[in-house]
């Protein structure tokens, strides 16, 4: 009974560090989708669908169970509450693997013997360390008490919950915040495992299994867990040596975490075969399963040159002591601590932080901060037996509670100051804003042809299967026509507009499959018949369906000419893009009565959605005075006045301001 008293200090703290932080992730998330993959990840939870490579079987069927639950939200910010909620208890286990870590810190660290002395770590806390010499107590010492435990163990959970993409993971929906939860399990029934073979050898089997299940159940949410396995290599061998019964345990292991692995992927072909509106790559047979797991379309920024590592490398430096700001003394404290204390302890967080580091700077792409998140757990780990070497300082409990307490809210405190303006995006409405505006400005049964995919084409997944506004409209990702899975994607949602270019999606995909089969193939012939199909699809569709394509496009690929009109075609600026019509036919535009809200503080792609949409109403201002539609024009310079007035407008539309 005494025990379980004592044992509810842990509970409390436990349970502090995770409200403190859902009230704080609450006050920065955002109120819906954001920018890249937000609106497509909350569409295949929410529809059960699939997604981009490598799938997220378990984040897609634990997202789509949890969106049935009659919460009183909006969809996209109750999810975006699911994602707070798993950052907020991947926070509150740090506390039990902290807590679990001091109490067995003894096992991490050997036996020594000095000048004929032998000094004996405890096997709990509440012990004291004993040095003897020939049978005789010479030394006794009080180790960590239970209040410096506590106080660690929670304060370096919260500096973990508030570095700088811990926190960015908590603020909307992505597989990142499921992954933090899974990888902190890891990483417990990794270090449970190892602690139950070193106290209780005849019981660490059982332990080990649910090691392996835990893997599974990672590595089904997102294939970084793979960063964690020479840690987890380290310690096993560690226990075992490498010799026959080591390798019978890890035969036993596989026999665990393959089954679940190949159960929770199963989701794939199962929601594959039955055509959901986000089906990517469409995996129904074992080739297209096996590529779209790998992320085979990915790996060309894989490993792609030296130079791109060096650069990837350099942002991980440069943004390092972003993440922990302040707390990064208790990081390097922790660090040394570790060495000289446990080392063994010391050595599996260091793996999994250099390797973590080490692969991740070879895969080449713009937000490669979350592939750090091992990296950054692992520091909030050394950090918080940085803390406690600061509060061992302060030998009276009272003290530590007192004093100890408030220098760890100091450093929180201020943690949070200098982070919470690069993660907050409590005002973030603009994504779900330009893309329903973007939408309800094109003519029924529009196609749109585009590769704004970050800020247009994955929220329009969820503004049109979600919200169910403007469905009719057909938005084509022109960078995914590259791809034979997308067409199988574009039968299912919008067929008559695949129908009349099918003789050139068949020769497209047949010069198309050896490059998928990683074959010889003609460059030419392949880019020839992609030209072909994307001219297809306007040419054959634009008698029946107003066509727009993207103002990357436009100033891109039509310039270059890799794009090219049915003849007797121009473009001509509408609201948000251009608009194919036939040549000097003057056509209106919808009205500008859109409304989309800005954040105070704008972020990359908010400011591109600021340039495009103002250019755009600059160019359609233009458009309209050129045709001698002057009320016309004055309509969309109010506009621009009113929501852009920061945009110099140029001369020949600054008579027409309203006055």
């Amino acid at each position: 009974m005494n025990e379980q008293i004592k044992n509810y200090g842990f509970y409390a703290a436990t349970g502090i560090v995770i409200v403190f932080l859902i009230v704080i992730y609450l006050l920065t998330m955002a109120p819906t989708i954001v920018e890249i993959d937000s609106g497509e990840l909350t569409t295949v939870q929410m529809t059960l669908g699939v997604a981009h490579p490598t799938g997220y079987p378990l984040f897609s069927m634990i997202g789509f169970l949890y969106s049935k639950l009659p919460l009183p939200f909006p969809p996209a910010y109750k999810m975006n509450l699911l994602a707070a909620s798993w950052c907020a208890f991947g926070a509150g286990f740090f506390v039990v693997i902290s807590r679990m870590l001091f109490r067995n810190l003894d096992l991490f660290s050997p036996v020594k013997k000095q000048n004929g002395y032998e000094r004996v770590r405890p096997k709990r806390k509440k012990q004291k360390e004993v040095v003897t010499k020939n049978g005789m107590q010479v030394e006794t010492k009080v180790p960590m008490t239970r209040a410096t435990v506590l106080l660690s163990s929670a304060a370096g959970a919260l500096m973990m919950g508030v570095s700088k993409t811990f926190w960015e993971q908590s603020i909307s929906v992505e597989v990142y915040s499921l992954h933090i939860f899974l990888i902190l399990t890891v990483i417990w029934a990794l270090l449970r495992a190892y602690i139950i073979s070193k106290r209780f050898p005849g019981k660490s089997i059982n332990a080990w299994l649910i090691a392996a299940a835990a893997l599974a159940f990672s590595f089904s949410n997102h294939m970084s867990t793979l960063f964690i396995l020479p840690a987890a290599a380290y310690l096993f061998f560690s226990c075992f040596g490498f010799n026959k019964p080591a390798f019978i345990l890890i035969g036993k292991m596989l026999a665990v975490f393959v089954p679940i692995l190949i159960l929770l992927y199963s989701y794939l072909p199962i929601r594959g075969m039955a055509n959901p509106v986000l089906n990517w790559s469409n995996p129904v047979n074992m080739e297209q399963i096996i590529r779209h797991v790998s992320g085979w379309q990915y790996r060309t920024w894989l490993f792609s040159s030296f130079d791109a590592a060096e650069k990837q490398f350099s942002h991980f430096t440069d943004n390092f002591l972003y993440e922990y700001n302040i707390s990064t003394v208790f990081f390097v404290i922790g660090l040394i601590f570790l060495l000289i204390r446990a080392r063994k302890l010391f050595i599996f967080f260091f793996i999994a932080f250099a390797f973590c580091i080490l692969y991740s700077i070879n895969y080449d792409i713009k937000d490669i901060d979350t592939y750090f998140l091992l990296a950054y757990i692992s520091m909030g780990f050394f950090a918080a037996f940085g803390i406690a070497q600061v509060f061992g300082l302060l030998h009276d409990q009272k003290t530590q509670y007192g004093l100890g307490l408030t220098i760890a809210a100091i450093f929180i405190c201020v943690q949070i100051y200098f982070t919470a303006g690069k993660v907050d995006a409590h005002d973030v409405y603009t994504f779900e804003d330009y893309t329903i505006s973007a939408l309800q400005s094109a003519g029924k049964d529009a196609i749109i042809l585009s590769y704004q995919w970050d800020y247009l084409i994955a929220p329009s997944y969820y503004v049109q299967n979600v919200l169910h506004i403007r469905p009719d409209v057909k938005v084509i990702d022109k960078e995914l026509l590259r791809r034979s899975w997308y067409f199988n994607q574009m039968k299912t949602n919008f067929a008559d507009i695949i129908f009349p270019v099918q003789p050139t999606i068949d020769s497209f995909l047949v010069a198309l499959k050896p490059f998928e089969e990683q074959k010889l193939f003609d460059a030419n012939l392949l880019e020839h018949h992609y030209r072909a199909l994307m001219s297809g699809l306007i040419g054959k569709n634009i008698e029946t369906h107003p066509v727009y394509i993207g103002i990357e496009l436009a100033e891109n690929e039509m310039k270059r000419g890799e794009l090219t009109l049915p003849e007797g075609y121009t473009i001509i600026p509408d609201l948000f893009y251009y608009r194919v019509v036939k040549e000097r036919e003057y056509t209106s535009a919808a009205d500008p009565n859109f409304k989309i809200r800005f954040p105070k503080e704008q972020g990359e792609y908010t400011e591109l959605i600021h340039k495009i949409t103002s250019a755009m109403l600059i160019r359609r201002s233009i458009y309209e005075i050129e045709n001698g539609k002057i009320d016309r024009a004055r309509l969309y310079v109010t506009k621009l006045k009113q929501d852009f007035p920061d945009v110099e407008l140029p001369k020949e539309i600054a008579r027409f301001i309203a006055k």
